[in-house]
């Protein structure tokens, strides 16, 4: 959990990359977000840096625009005065000259005495540069203050690439010192995931092998590639979501309970989780996973003609440790699907004998976790329908954010994590290891798909993707779970 904030040490976050889409969308409204509930340090600058030409003035109304239409807080003008003021822009390119300007203007307001955050708002490819030049001009220096560097996604394209990065960034810092950024798990609902498990005792005993069947996890997107198709088209789902995402709500549903709720014991958990899953050998692969591309795909603006990137994947896993032995973890994500939706799905194995009148056959009970749109929890068990002997019907208990905290309770993934750098909080950040443990199980699929080993399958934009992802569970005995009796 978050610590402390240091109220009496100046606090610098620099933004390389200030004129970006992100730093509008999602940083600028979030740190004002936490100005507005007071959890800033007392004394903290925010600067922007790169190569656009701003003034002080005109980077504070450029990122006012963003501020308006992202930001949940409820302010006055008066607060976003005020925190504008906290707002300064240095334009310099990705050089020593520029690093150095950067490195005096910053030590001018902070003196010998000061903490700064350096937040890579930037495509992947400079995050190499820029941390070589932070530390060949002074600026990772810790003498008067700590340093710590946060990095957004994607972190390497495969494990190689990852390991280069660890190895090149860990000449220049320590791992306390680096906090690779996976927005997915600042959302309050990922976080819930933890307390469902831990904080109640009905479902510890039953979270294993005797008593669940699988598990689904779906990370859906009604949307295709949009303006991201030339990014897109070089990375696929599997970069895109699996490695990432998906692995990270994985992890957090099959760890075992940390020692602790911090940083080290988390994430100690969740590397044993992601180790303990087997890589596919080629042969595997053709049997667990499915490849799709959404029709039309190559159609779109910077998308090669002849592109066999997928849009879609779905991947069978096993978790082989005690808990969860011969317990299959269904993952599925895609663009272009019939719902926008983050789910997770527990579904428990049937009574071991029939006793009761049931149309349609015994039912399993599901627990099915929202992360969005609609967040929540809602759990399914079978009841006896009124006037009858004693025929069965499924029923639902519900739980909803916006029901029981008010709809603007949830606040944006970026500002839990921001204020969780600020503060030292590394526990819903990636470490080294966990991420080239992830890397390690998504590269045999990447590149058996990538070698031709798994079919590329089309799907119609607006289904759930290729029929043979109903079929991968099919061969199972089991089907993808939905709810309130949607249609596939």
């Amino acid at each position: 959990m978050a610590t402390k904030k240091d109220n009496g040490t100046p606090t610098t976050i620099v933004i390389f990359g200030a004129s970006g889409d992100l730093t509008e969308r999602k940083l600028i409204p979030s740190l004002f977000n936490l100005y507005c509930k007071k959890r800033m340090p007392d004394q903290f600058r925010i600067v922007g840096y790169g190569s656009t030409e701003f003034s002080d003035d005109s980077f504070r109304a450029h990122l006012k625009e963003g501020m308006k239409e992202h930001s949940r807080a409820e302010y006055t003008d008066n607060d976003w005065i005020d925190f504008a003021s906290h707002l300064e822009y240095v334009k310099g390119g990705y050089d020593r000259d520029g690093f150095e300007k950067l490195n005096d203007f910053l030590e001018k307001w902070q003196g010998e005495k000061g903490n700064r955050i350096y937040y890579m708002a930037t495509p992947p490819g400079a995050f190499p540069k820029i941390i070589d030049l932070l530390g060949d001009t002074r600026h990772l220096q810790e003498t008067h203050g700590w340093r710590r560097v946060v990095i957004e996604k994607p972190f390497g394209t495969d494990l190689e690439s990852a390991q280069q990065l660890n190895e090149q960034i860990h000449r220049t810092l320590h791992e306390r010192q680096i906090y690779r950024i996976d927005h997915y798990l600042g959302k309050e609902t990922v976080q819930n995931i933890l307390v469902t498990r831990f904080a109640n005792t009905i479902f510890e005993p039953l979270w294993n092998r005797n008593y669940i069947d699988h598990v689904e996890i779906t990370v859906s997107e009604t949307v295709g590639v949009e303006h991201r198709g030339k990014f897109y088209d070089q990375v696929g789902v599997l970069r895109d979501m699996f490695q990432n995402h998906l692995l990270q709500l994985l992890s957090l549903v099959a760890m075992e309970p940390p020692v602790a709720f911090d940083a080290s014991a988390l994430r100690n958990e969740k590397v044993k989780v992601l180790s303990a899953i087997n890589p596919m050998k080629a042969s595997e692969v053709e049997r667990a996973t499915v490849r799709g591309q959404y029709e039309g795909y190559r159609d779109e603006e910077g998308v090669r003609s002849n592109s066999a990137t997928a849009t879609f994947g779905a991947v069978r896993l096993f978790v082989e440790n005690w808990r969860w032995q011969g317990v299959p973890f269904y993952l599925r994500s895609g663009k272009n699907l019939k719902e926008k939706l983050s789910q997770v799905v527990i579904e428990f194995k049937k009574p071991p004998q029939m006793l009761f009148h049931s149309d349609g056959g015994m039912k399993s009970n599901i627990l099915v976790l929202f992360l969005q749109p609609d967040e929540g929890i809602h759990w399914r068990f079978e009841a006896k329908a009124p006037d009858t002997v004693a025929q069965l019907r499924s029923v639902d208990m519900e739980f909803h954010y916006d029901e029981t905290f008010g709809k603007t309770a949830l606040p944006d993934a970026y500002e839990r994590l921001l204020l969780d750098t600020m503060t030292g909080d590394a526990a819903l950040f990636t470490r080294a290891d966990e991420v080239e443990t992830a890397w390690g199980i998504i590269d045999p699929i990447m590149q058996a798909w990538e070698a031709g080993k798994e079919p590329l399958t089309f799907y119609t934009p607006g289904t759930w993707g290729p029929r043979e992802a109903d079929e991968l569970l099919a061969r199972d005995g089991r089907s993808w779970s939905m709810w309130d009796g949607r249609d596939q």
